[in-house]
């Protein structure tokens, strides 16, 4: 099967230092490395946050799980309906200041209800309030900060800087959750937040002393009517992205519902409390992070390919299904480990798939709409997961999620070959009436 990548590329605006491998490769490039560096800080004060905001919710409502469900759809709710618009304005402005902006708001956030907690004022609407403002600045900066990993490094490092952008991600989603725990049992939830603002002023510092005459950019679009309107015809037009981005919203939506099935599972099936959720998630981390640095070290060998990509998706739905089928905890952790695998392997691929094929003037809108169908289906998938372990079995929607996720994977790999018989048939027709025989 040929490379997807292959397909369609675009030349960027300036010339690009060559490739050189390795895993750590995207490092070489200063502006990167003082991105990553502030990301790795930034990222496990998030995950502090996360979980102090999950426990103050909790507290503040009596022990409610409708009350941390309603904060948790308070911050993605913003996501939906702002995400594209994020991509059209991503695509307008200087993202690298565009960025220093956001992250500050999203550290203000943070201060602010840090400091509620501190002076012993905090109340629960306050919780509330403060995750919908959070979530309008992250559904704002999700598509810049995904754009602009290719501003930073460049065509030829843009998969290799994807990757360890996730094992970035991955190393502070073991670090700090452990260390919120104790954090809180022993100061409580208020420093946390502090903690977690000031933490966020490692990347915007690194932004700041980024040298912007070394970013590869694209010219800003100017500011016209129906430009969102635009990136969707674009999208539509190429066959290819259409088939992906369809893939990408069936395997989040239905395949990815661990997350929600993970705390239910440990619980109510194998009964191992607080304890065995902490165990599962942990091993879970553990199987995409070295997801993520599989593909660090794969990056080396050029662009991802549409094989990779399908068959990863492929494995990750068969392996989804085999979490559903085990009897005890050992087992079902032994095979998260791979599912973390997998999942990170068809996740990264088809990022920077997409980063890669698309002209530098629309990756901004392109961008945006490709986090709406990676994040946009969750709370349909959160759900009816909920009802089929509810009325059906506790393991069923990892069953049906992985069935949906092979069966996605495996009708998306006939609909690109039979697009890619298509182009091959068209290119033949072109070289024909040219007078000009085919290759």
């Amino acid at each position: 099967m040929p490379d997807f990548a292959a397909t369609q590329e675009f030349q960027e605006p300036r010339d690009h230092a060559p490739a050189r491998g390795g895993m750590f490769a995207s490092l070489r490039v200063r502006n990167y490395r003082l991105y990553a560096s502030g990301q790795i800080i930034s990222l496990v004060g998030t995950w502090m946050q996360r979980i102090a905001q999950d426990w103050l919710v909790l507290k503040l409502s009596g022990d409610s799980p409708v009350a941390l469900g309603i904060a948790i759809a308070l911050q993605f709710i913003p996501t939906l309906g702002l995400t594209l618009w994020a991509g059209v304005l991503a695509d307008r402005l200087d993202k690298r200041k565009m960025l220093i902006v956001l992250q500050s708001g999203i550290g203000a956030c943070a201060l602010v209800l840090g400091l509620l907690v501190l002076g012993g004022v905090v109340e629960l609407w306050h919780v509330y309030v403060l995750c919908l403002v959070l979530g309008c600045f992250t559904a704002f900066e999700t598509p810049a900060r995904q754009s602009f990993v290719m501003e930073m490094v460049g065509r030829d490092q843009v998969a290799n800087a994807v990757a360890l952008n996730s094992m970035t991600f991955n190393t502070a989603r073991i670090v700090g959750p452990g260390i919120a725990g104790y954090a809180i049992a022993w100061i409580g939830t208020g420093w946390l937040f502090v903690v977690n603002s000031v933490s966020v002023v490692a990347v915007v510092l690194g932004l700041v002393l980024m040298d912007p005459d070394k970013l590869f950019r694209s010219d800003p679009v100017p500011r016209a009517r129906g430009q969102l309107r635009e990136g969707l015809r674009y999208v539509r037009g190429r066959p290819d992205l259409t088939v992906l981005m369809g893939l990408v919203f069936l395997v989040s939506t239905f395949g990815m519902n661990i997350n929600t099935t993970l705390p239910v599972m440990a619980n109510n099936f194998f009964e191992a409390g607080p304890q065995g959720l902490g165990l599962l998630s942990t091993v879970l981390a553990v199987g995409t992070l070295t997801g993520a640095a599989m593909a660090a070290r794969r990056s080396r060998d050029g662009t991802p390919s549409l094989r990779l990509l399908l068959v990863a998706g492929m494995v990750f739905g068969c392996l989804v299904v085999m979490l559903g089928l085990m009897p005890t905890m050992g087992l079902f952790g032994a095979v998260l480990v791979p599912t973390g695998i997998a999942f990170m392997t068809f996740s990264l691929t088809a990022n920077a798939t997409v980063q890669l094929t698309v002209e530098p003037h629309m990756r901004g809108r392109v961008m945006g709409l490709y986090m709406l169908v990676l994040l946009g289906g969750m709370p349909l998938g959160s759900s009816l997961s909920g009802w089929m372990a509810e009325h059906i079995s506790v393991p069923s929607p990892l069953i049906a999620g992985g069935a949906i996720a092979f069966l996605a994977s495996l009708t998306a790999a006939g609909l690109m070959a039979r697009v890619r018989r298509r182009e091959a048939a068209g290119a033949l027709a072109a070289a024909t009436a040219s007078g000009r025989p085919g290759s």
